[in-house]
C-alpha cells in the first residue's frame, strides 16, 4: 500500500522526468488549431519519460551489480519507473473509459 509521502515523493519524480516538458508548446510539428499541445506528442513525451526512467533503473541495477553504486540508487530509480508506468496506465485507463463513454452517446 502506497503511503501519502511515497505519493508526494512518486508525483515530484514525474515532475523532474519531464511531466513539465508536457504542458510546453511544442515546436509547429505538434501544435493544434487553437495553438495548445497536441495530444498524441503529449502521450509520446510521456511514453519517452517513462521509457528513460526504465533505462535508468537497468543502468542503476547494471551499476549495482559491478558494485559502483548503491542499493538505495537502484531503490530509488525503480520506484520513479514504478511511478511513471503507474501514471502511464492511469491515464490509459481514463482514456479508455472516456472512449467507452463516447460509444454509449446516442447519434
Amino acid at each position: 500500500m502506497a503511503t501519502p509521502s511515497f505519493a508526494a515523493g512518486a508525483y515530484a519524480s514525474i515532475q523532474g522526468m519531464g511531466a513539465g516538458n508536457l504542458l510546453r508548446k511544442p515546436a509547429s510539428a505538434g501544435a493544434s488549431e487553437t495553438g495548445g499541445p497536441d495530444f498524441a506528442s503529449m502521450i509520446g513525451k510521456a511514453l519517452e519519460a517513462t521509457a528513460d526512467a526504465g533505462s535508468k533503473a537497468d543502468r542503476q541495477a547494471a551499476s549495482v551489480a559491478a558494485g559502483r553504486a548503491d542499493v538505495v540508487d537502484v531503490v530509488t530509480a525503480v520506484a520513479e519507473s514504478e511511478a511513471a508506468i503507474e501514471t502511464l496506465v492511469a491515464v490509459r485507463d481514463r482514456v479508455i473509459a472516456a472512449y467507452e463513454e463516447i460509444m454509449r452517446m446516442p447519434v
